[in-house]
C-alpha cells in the first residue's frame, strides 16, 4: 500500500515509539494462548508482535503490501510481500493465523476472512484484534479520554480519514468502517467458528478481538482450546 510506505519511517520511529503500551498486546496474547506450529500475520507492518508470537510458542511469518513496513519488519521475522485477500499460501497449511489492528487498512477485509478460513490447518486458530467497531471511528471524538463522543455515522460504513487527532494514522493514510454486525457476520460467512471475544481500553473500549477457528476433525479439539 502506497500510503504506508509513505509513512512508514514515522510509523517506526515516531508513532510506535509514543505509545507506552501497543494496544492490541493485552488482546493477542490472551486469545492466541500458548501453541507451536506457524503463525501467519496478515498485515504485520514492522513486524512489532512477531517477539509475543515467539513468547507463546508459535514461529511467526508476516505478510503486508508495503514494501515500507516491511523494510523494518524483515529484521524481526520472516516475510513475504503479498495481498492478504490473495495470500500465497497453500489451502489447510498453517497452523494459526493472527491480525492484529489493521482490518480497517483493508477494503477487503471479508475476502482476507475468506483466505484465512482457506489456508488455516482444520483446528486452527484465528485471532482479529482490531479497533472496536462501535466507539472508534470518524465518527468517534476520543479528544477527551474520560468523555467520548459518538456522533452520527456508525451504520453508514465508510472510508474517510477523518479524525480527531493528527497524531494517528487514520488522518494520513484513511480508515474503513463496518458496523459490528456486519464485521461478525463476514466470519461466519466465511466458514469460521467464533469462539471468545474481548475488549480492551477504557472509559469505552477502543479494541474489539474476536477468536475463531476452523473446525476440527471428528472428536478433536481445535488448537486455541489445547492449553
Amino acid at each position: 500500500m502506497a500510503a504506508y510506505d509513505e509513512i512508514a519511517d514515522w510509523y517506526e520511529q515516531e508513532f510506535l515509539r509514543a505509545q507506552p503500551v501497543h494496544l492490541g498486546t493485552e488482546a493477542l496474547r490472551d486469545l492466541l494462548g500458548t501453541g507451536s506450529g506457524v503463525c501467519l500475520e496478515i498485515g504485520c507492518g514492522t513486524g512489532v508482535h512477531a517477539d509475543l508470537v515467539r513468547e507463546l510458542g508459535w514461529t511467526p511469518l508476516g505478510v503486508d503490501l508495503s514494501g515500507g513496513m516491511l523494510r523494518h519488519a524483515s529484521a524481526r521475522l520472516p516475510i513475504a510481500r503479498a495481498d492478504a485477500a490473495r495470500l500465497p499460501v497453500r489451502d489447510r497449511s498453517v497452523d494459526a493465523v493472527v491480525s492484529v489492528l489493521v482490518h480497517t487498512d483493508m477494503p477487503e477485509y471479508f475476502a482476507v476472512l475468506r483466505e484465512v478460513a482457506r489456508v488455516l490447518r482444520p483446528g486452527g486458530v484465528f485471532v482479529h484484534v482490531g479497533v472496536h467497531p462501535c466507539f472508534c471511528g470518524g465518527f468517534a471524538d476520543r479528544g477527551d479520554p474520560a468523555a467520548v463522543v459518538v456522533r452520527p455515522g456508525y451504520l453508514d460504513g465508510h472510508w474517510t480519514k477523518e479524525s480527531w487527532t493528527d497524531q494517528g494514522i487514520r488522518d494520513k493514510v484513511g480508515a474503513r468502517h463496518w458496523p459490528l454486525p456486519d464485521l461478525l457476520n463476514a466470519f461466519l460467512d466465511a466458514g469460521l467458528t467464533l469462539d471468545r471475544f474481548g475488549e480492551t481500553g477504557t472509559p469505552l473500549p477502543i479494541v474489539l478481538a474476536v477468536r475463531a477457528f476452523i473446525g476440527a476433525a471428528a472428536g478433536e479439539e481445535p488448537l486455541s482450546h489445547r492449553r
